[in-house]
């Protein structure tokens, strides 16, 4: 699930924290930079297990509604169809989600309001009105029904990341609200996998997408971190125009790391180095740190290319 981007990602944001504080080591670098990808993968299962916490919520809706029926010798009848969909029966039996939700004590307690107002919006649109009054109901209508909640509903909504960010303090996490709309497309994309005949033993998407994916990262971190002061002398020689003092730490981050990736790892294709730190700068630095890390990673391959130090360098033009 975790791919090289992300990887990328948790590497500068973890390396930024690091150079901020002059009392963390090396294994604490590792330990956050794990806790991070830890963090990030709890997101999805918390994610997932939206799903029962807004059967449950609908669920109680209808007793009440079903108690005031009562109360008043109504014969009021709810309509069940979306309290017994059976994915979300899945997922809510599914023992990987159940376990992981219950050993890292992902409750959805301090999330409550998203809950209620995306139960709101679902009522009030158009394809669960169409799912409800369906004659019949498949198991592909109650499927597509959760992908168009997790995509529809979940991705963008403003109430899901005031209650993720209310979470995350809670459970001590980091990235959820700025990861919730990447996340949510593995969620869309396991919601996919599940078929009629799925079993509570059927397999969730992996922390990561390979078993080099952690390795990479950890070495990553220990490259940018073992050449931190060459990288910096490289970097002040390359200003050009540029006030060293000036610079964002954010910006010097990204470039060495770039460089320390450019540099250690011979078969990742140069351009996709320089894009992936270049399209990181436009998301996680200042409106124009891009055009920087853009500028100074081209002067300063440029430059070893022509002293003929650095091979990759040889398809930069």
């Amino acid at each position: 699930m975790i791919n090289r981007t992300m990887v990328r990602t948790r590497v500068i944001q973890t390396l930024f924290a690091y150079y901020k504080d002059n009392d963390k080591t090396l294994h604490t670098l590792h330990k956050e930079l794990r806790k991070s990808f830890a963090d990030t993968y709890d997101l999805y299962f918390v994610l997932l297990d939206f799903a029962n916490e807004l059967t449950a919520y609908a669920q109680r809706q209808l007793e009440e509604q079903l108690s005031r029926a009562r109360a008043t010798h109504s014969d009021w009848q709810p309509n069940r169809r979306f309290v017994n969909n059976r994915l979300a029966k899945q997922l809510f039996e599914n023992r990987a989600l159940r376990a992981r939700i219950t050993e890292q004590h992902l409750e959805w307690d301090s999330g409550m309001t998203a809950i209620i107002e995306i139960y709101r919006q679902l009522q009030e649109s158009d394809f669960f009105r169409k799912y409800m009054e369906a004659e019949e109901c498949t198991y592909d209508d109650d499927k597509r029904l959760w992908r168009q909640i997790y995509q529809h509903l979940l991705t963008g909504s403003e109430a899901l990341v005031e209650a993720l960010d209310e979470m995350e303090i809670v459970l001590d996490k980091a990235n959820w609200t700025v990861d919730a709309d990447v996340i949510l497309s593995y969620v869309i994309k396991t919601v996919k996998r599940f078929k009629a005949d799925s079993t509570p033993e059927t397999p969730l998407l992996e922390m990561f997408d390979n078993n080099e994916e952690e390795q990479f990262a950890l070495e990553l971190a220990d490259k940018v971190v073992e050449h931190h002061e060459q990288f910096e002398s490289l970097i002040n020689s390359h200003l050009k125009g540029w006030e060293a003092d000036r610079i964002a730490d954010m910006d010097r981050v990204l470039v060495e790391t770039a460089l320390a990736e450019i540099l250690n790892f011979e078969d990742i294709p140069l351009t996709i180095s320089l894009n992936e730190y270049i399209e990181l700068a436009k998301t996680y630095s200042g409106d124009k740190s891009f055009m920087f890390v853009n500028g100074i990673l081209t002067e300063i391959l440029r430059d070893m290319k022509s002293d003929g130090n650095f091979l990759k360098a040889l398809t930069l033009k």
